[in-house]
């Protein structure tokens, strides 16, 4: 009987130390558990903006206008789309006048050309309807412009130096505006520093604002002009571009040869500039008098 008594107890305690293990680890697993419930839950990463965004961002700090102390505006052109601002005191050295994006009219060339009584070349090729100027002295050209001189879809396109060459206005002060659905980048990024050098003034309505290029345009501009006034087209305001109000803005840019930058207020009021569209809701931001 021995034996078997103590075969007997050799099996109990075997089981009891299973029993124990088998405890003990499910002991130690639940504490694991315990441990791990009470860690804090991560934090979730920040989103971090993407390269467009970083673009979009730098373009809209780089377009903002600045006060010239012997700047006074005044409005030339159409009294909603395709009328721009100038300033208007400014304008006394300028001996031909470039129009481009025409669509048949051209209120703003024709004002230039009889006010300072000077020749504005129009310069489309999209639309060739020829604009009517009775008081003043225009020449319409069937050509568009870019950064190089070529032929797309049977249309003829060339560069603002060789058409201010071909026209015998190298080395005159000139007064631009433009309006090409996209093709100023292309155009300002391709003109030389002498060129941009004699443009006393430039309207500009420019397109996009997500792409590095934009930044590279503009940083390049503002070497040469200040930036006098901003206006949105209010054709293209849109909620979704933020900080943008609108896709479409109109630039003027006065040449730091002839313009005085107020050391006191820099930011500009702009009281002369008008929807693009008087039926659609405007976009502009609002901004005190004076």
């Amino acid at each position: 009987m021995t034996p078997i008594i103590t075969i007997m107890s050799v099996q109990r305690r075997v089981t009891w130390i299973a029993i124990a293990l088998f405890c003990g680890a499910g002991l130690a697993a639940a504490g694991v558990f315990v441990e791990r419930s009470r860690r804090p839950e991560p934090k979730p990463r920040p989103v971090l903006p993407t390269r467009a965004e970083r673009a979009r961002q730098m373009l809209f700090e780089d377009i903002q206008p600045v006060k010239l102390a012997n700047c006074e505006l005044e409005r030339f052109g159409e009294k909603h789309d395709g009328g721009y601002l100038l300033c208007g005191n400014l304008l006394g050295g300028v001996k031909s006048a470039y129009s481009y994006g025409i669509s048949g009219y051209d209120q703003w060339g024709c004002d230039v050309s009889t006010r300072l009584r000077i020749r504005v070349h129009e310069y489309d090729c999209f639309d060739l309807t020829r604009p009517v100027c009775k008081t003043g002295k225009a020449v319409f050209h069937a050509e568009c412009i870019g950064n190089s001189r070529r032929v797309e879809h049977g249309r003829p396109f060339d560069t603002l130096e060789n058409q201010v060459r071909k026209n015998r206005d190298a080395g005159k002060r000139l007064v631009v505006k433009m309006d090409v659905e996209g093709a100023e980048w292309e155009s300002v990024l391709g003109a030389s520093d002498a060129l941009l050098n004699r443009i006393d003034q430039m309207a500009v309505e420019f397109h996009g604002f997500d792409e590095w290029r934009f930044i590279v345009a503009i940083s390049r501009l503002k070497g040469f002009f200040y930036i006098a006034s901003l206006h949105w087209n209010n054709y293209a305001c849109d909620g979704g571009t933020a900080p943008f109000l609108s896709w479409a803005y109109e630039l003027l840019l006065v040449n730091k040869r002839i313009g005085v930058l107020d050391p006191v207020q820099q930011v500009v009021p702009n009281l002369l500039t008008r929807p693009n569209d008087p039926e659609r809701p405007d976009c502009q931001v609002a901004t005190p008098k004076p």
